[in-house]
């Protein structure tokens, strides 16, 4: 097993001026967010199912977990249900405003040579912050998209006119659900659910083409990351962040509430996405020279 760096209360603000020092010295800027990321803007913490059932308190006496709608089944089985759920989210995403930390990580993105946007939440916040779509992959699809349940084609389709109706009182939704333009059966969102075999991987197979050409380039310099909000028990982002730290003239700074934890050589800083990020800034702003 490989060890991990805990790191203590003393060197939080080493490590925040290390961090800060990284990243300006960096050519390239990899941001890569988990749902600490969205947390800091409001959206809800699924951690146990506590936390699911406290965003969520029509599902709470039916002990509904997030699994149970979560997964492609709900959507051939309890359909109103699953497009309730996905429906108040959906709503959710647009009515929330991205969080300041947004707007600090563009201003770090626009002083790189290139940069771009790795995340595993569907929410579409960095589109909202002003994050061009070219420069994102959501390597697990997103809720502003939909597709065909079976499905009957690999085609993906904008979200954006799609209103659920949603009574609150059980969750439910209260409207027509959204059907496949292709053959007239129910859509779902393009989003990866637990268990999934029927995921349409077209579009985000198209943001990860862009992604790979984008780290090509990043050969030959100096590459930051930053990792925010990402946690262990669904690992993707992490492992990618992990996984090119160990190819060599990567530098990792992962930001976590929770488990900031993780190999050595990394900078590990124990906080919220936002808070951290803004005492980088400032850090950043205050006391360092551009090299």
């Amino acid at each position: 097993m490989r060890s991990q760096h805990r790191p203590s209360r003393e060197d939080r603000d080493l490590q925040i001026e290390r961090a800060a020092r990284k990243i300006a010295a960096a050519d390239h800027l990899l941001i890569t967010a988990g749902a600490g990321m969205g947390v800091d803007s409001g959206l809800p913490d699924y951690r146990g199912a506590e936390g699911f059932w406290n965003a969520h308190p029509p599902l709470r006496h039916r002990r509904l977990r997030w699994i149970d709608l979560a997964n492609p089944e709900a959507f051939r089985t309890m359909p109103e249900l699953a497009w309730g759920f996905y429906g108040s989210r959906l709503d959710l995403y647009r009515r929330t405003q991205p969080h300041e930390g947004f707007r600090i990580l563009r201003r770090w993105a626009a002083d790189m040579q290139s940069y771009f946007v790795y995340t595993s939440n569907v929410d579409g916040q960095f589109q909202r912050a002003g994050f061009p779509p070219e420069r994102i992959l959501e390597i697990h699809g997103s809720l502003q998209h939909t597709q065909c349940v079976t499905p009957c084609h690999p085609e993906v389709h904008d979200a954006s006119g799609l209103e659920i109706s949603v009574d609150p009182e059980t969750l439910q939704a209260a409207s027509s659900l959204p059907r496949c333009p292709r053959c007239g059966g129910m859509a779902r969102p393009n989003v990866l659910l637990f268990g999934d075999d029927a995921f349409v991987r077209t579009r985000r197979n198209e943001q990860r083409h862009s992604f790979l050409h984008w780290l090509a380039g990043t050969q030959g310099g100096r590459l930051s990351i930053v990792e925010l909000g990402a946690g262990p028990d669904i690992p993707t982002v992490r492992q990618k962040g992990e996984q090119l730290v160990r190819c060599g003239n990567v530098r990792l700074v992962r930001i976590n509430l929770r488990d900031p934890e993780g190999p050595e050589g990394i900078i590990s800083i124990a906080g919220r996405a936002l808070d951290i990020v803004l005492a980088i800034e400032s850090e950043w702003s205050s006391n360092l020279v551009h090299c």
